[in-house]
């Protein structure tokens, strides 16, 4: 999609002063294209130079770098692959990124031949989630970046969006006493997982926000990063809500990320405690993945994501048919849902 004359000048200029102030090298732009954007109201192009292509993004103007370049130094700084950032002027929420292409690694997956090229594609992509979660403690402190955490309020603030676009504006649900009920239940899981010792967490690490370059693995989408309990990334790609991984791999990619993060993982006792967490995590992490695709829904008119919903609640019921904990949850919600 071609950007609006206004835009394509604004984006010109602001590149001929990248150009000038040597953050790259001299290029001359041949076009430029609108590329569609995130969830956010962040704007994005592509700009197709002689030579090379680069990723322009528009954000709100401030007086200095925004989350994203902040933290990306802060990754970039830590050896996590993300993606390059030129230049930047907050004053005019400019951005100059390196293009990664359009492939994501659920666009990779469509690839594999076998269920042994599946389980070697997620290792690699565990391999990135255990450098972040091995961030030490010394250089979190020093960044100043990640004081937030998904503590009980936070947990407890993302089901009750849930509950609001799932079940009040999604399904028309409009009985408050039972959408207070259900809320308790998920208290319950919420206040477990706040209890917890943290590490550092993407917060959205999924097979969309995964990108594939040169068959090497970039991560974006992580400005919204702040501590939290391990099993909230390691439950965001396996329990991806955009692909089912074949359970045999799933259980064996556990086992890999369990072994390979124990220094982390020692105060949450033995594996039988991990485990209980993951299906926690699982709840409310996919329970909030419906809501937000609701969301979605609701104010963008956008129905992409609606198909997303029947797999990931299909996905919580089986979580919940495991532990008679669940029960009061599961029988809450989904008498709602099957009869909605």
């Amino acid at each position: 999609m071609k950007p609006e004359m206004s835009e394509r000048l604004f984006i010109e200029d602001l590149f001929r002063q990248s150009v000038q102030e040597k953050k790259i090298e001299i290029e001359k732009i041949e076009s430029i294209e609108r590329l569609t954007g995130d969830a956010s109201t962040r704007r994005y192009y592509r700009v197709f130079c002689t030579n090379s292509k680069y990723v322009v993004c528009l954000d709100n103007p401030s007086e200095q770098d925004n989350t994203f370049v902040k933290k990306q130094k802060f990754f970039f700084n830590n050896k996590i692959r993300v993606p390059q950032v030129y230049d930047t002027n907050p004053q005019k929420g400019y951005i100059l990124e390196e293009d990664l292409g359009d492939v994501t690694l659920l666009q990779e997956l469509v690839n594999i031949e076998n269920s042994q090229e599946e389980y070697e594609q997620y290792k690699k992509v565990l391999d990135e989630l255990i450098s972040i979660h091995k961030i030490n403690q010394t250089e979190l402190n020093k960044s100043d970046l990640f004081e937030e955490k998904f503590d009980f309020d936070k947990l407890q603030s993302e089901i009750d969006f849930s509950l609001r676009y799932f079940l009040k504006c999604f399904l028309k649900i409009d009985d408050q006493k039972l959408l207070d009920s259900i809320n308790v239940e998920f208290s319950h899981i919420t206040k477990r997982l706040s209890e917890q010792n943290m590490v550092l967490t993407h917060r959205d690490f999924h097979s969309r926000n995964i990108m594939i370059k040169n068959k090497e693995l970039i991560t974006i989408d992580f400005q919204d990063a702040r501590m939290g309990i391990p099993q909230y990334d390691l439950v965001s790609v396996l329990e991806d809500c955009y692909y089912e991984i074949e359970l045999s791999n799933k259980n064996k990619l556990i086992d890999y990320y369990y072994e390979k993060l124990q220094d982390q993982l020692k105060d949450q006792g033995d594996r039988s405690t991990f485990m209980n967490l993951y299906d926690d995590m699982t709840l409310q992490r996919v329970f909030k993945a419906v809501g937000s695709f609701s969301y979605i829904f609701e104010h963008r008119e956008d129905e992409r994501y609606v198909k997303y919903i029947g797999f990931a609640m299909e996905k919580i019921k089986k979580i919940l048919l495991k532990d008679p904990k669940y029960t009061n949850l599961r029988k809450l919600l989904f008498q709602v849902y099957y009869a909605s």
